[in-house]
């Protein structure tokens, strides 16, 4: 699955945009503020209906603008041509169509290209708080075992149930022996989903740390899941549900379960979230979404589409060189730089530049 081409109107600060992609490699180049992070943006709107930057859609669209539209057009591995629209319009619901038909949501269609992103401020994922960890750790659960994305929702449902519960019982309104039904659902749920992430974070730490030496951490880097509870079953994690009833009472809400896991990154024993310099997080955070997907490609046949944004900026000649390879190693990428010379191997067959100023595209579009 690859994005052959994509098509912005009244987009952050596009009106019209139209570009074709390159059959591996993209290379957006422009000034700074000229609008390459929102093409980046827009490419990733099409894919999945959402932005990777705000949560607020009313950002998407262009100034003095009614509504901001994208649309993707992918190809599937049998030749096959598919059409994902997503548009948005302040006061109405957002628009999503696969192949011309509505849909809810991007997820749960099979004709998009899975997406990873690289932006500068993503470098949360590795310095923030825990819940952004755990948010990313369950999208890749979600992609490469699409059957297990029910369980985090499932879980989040009961979790909100459960809160809802402990406030009632707190204001009188419901007795305490009603939690344990909820109790015996949130472990179910919770020990699958601890499972899940166990899983995951064991097939993806030998490729993180692979992929953390070829980009030049000097140490080992290591990717360790980090659960809240130490149940092994679901009757063990009800239990300690059970132990901690009266101290969630107190609070008003759930303070144990996979809902406090965290997912750890390190580097030479030390965790990076504290002790990692910039640069050491920034070649973490691009060291594990190189190993997700060595993992998507390995386990599903599908390699995301890497969108990296102002990577090369920081990046010395010899890691620009082995970033350039690795996007073209597999799958399909898009990269941003100020000067072309900043991605090498630019001038290759099956790369694209694409040049941008000022919310437009002004030059390149044809491949090397």
């Amino acid at each position: 699955m690859r994005v052959l081409n994509l098509t912005a109107r009244d987009f952050r600060n596009y009106e019209r945009a139209e570009v074709d992609l390159g059959r591996r490699l993209t290379v957006i180049i422009g000034p700074n503020g000229a609008g390459k992070t929102n093409l980046l943006e827009a490419i990733y709107f099409g894919c999945t209906g959402r932005s990777p930057r705000t949560s607020n859609d009313r950002d998407l669209v262009r100034r003095g603008a009614p509504a901001a539209r994208v649309t993707v057009t992918t190809e599937a591995d049998d030749g096959a041509a598919h059409v994902l629209e997503a548009a948005f319009q302040p006061g109405d619901a957002k628009l999503l169509r696969v192949d011309g038909s509505d849909v809810d949501n991007m997820w749960a269609t099979d004709v998009r290209p899975l997406v990873s992103v690289f932006l500068p401020e993503r470098l949360e994922l590795v310095k923030g708080a825990p819940a952004a960890r755990r948010g990313h750790l369950d999208q890749v659960v979600a992609a490469l075992w699409p059957a297990r994305a029910e369980t985090r929702l499932a879980y989040s449902r009961v979790l909100a149930q459960r809160n809802a519960l402990l406030a009632r019982i707190r204001s009188g309104a419901a007795n305490a022996e009603s939690l344990g039904s909820w109790d015996g659902e949130l472990a179910r749920q919770g020990i699958e989903l601890m499972a899940a992430r166990s899983e995951l974070v064991d097939l993806l730490a030998p490729r993180f740390a692979q992929r953390g030496a070829d980009l030049g951490l000097p140490e080992r880097a290591e990717l360790s899941y980090r659960p809240r509870s130490r149940a092994a079953s679901a009757a063990d994690l009800a239990a300690e549900l059970l132990e901690r009833r009266s101290a969630d009472l107190d609070r008003g809400f759930t303070a144990h379960g996979p809902h406090r896991d965290d997912l750890r990154l390190s580097h030479g024993g030390e965790p990076l979230r504290g002790f990692g310099s910039q640069g050491q997080q920034r070649v973490a955070l691009l060291a594990l979404l190189f190993a997700e997907r060595d993992l998507l490609a390995s386990e599903r046949g599908r390699p995301p589409l890497m969108l990296l944004d102002d990577v090369m900026s920081e990046l010395d000649a010899s890691r620009r060189a082995l970033l350039s390879e690795l996007l073209r190693a597999e799958g399909q990428g898009v990269v941003t730089a100020t000067e072309v010379e900043h991605v090498p191997g630019y001038e290759a067959s099956d790369t694209r530049v694409l040049r941008i100023d000022a919310g437009a595209v002004v030059g390149g579009g044809d491949e090397a």
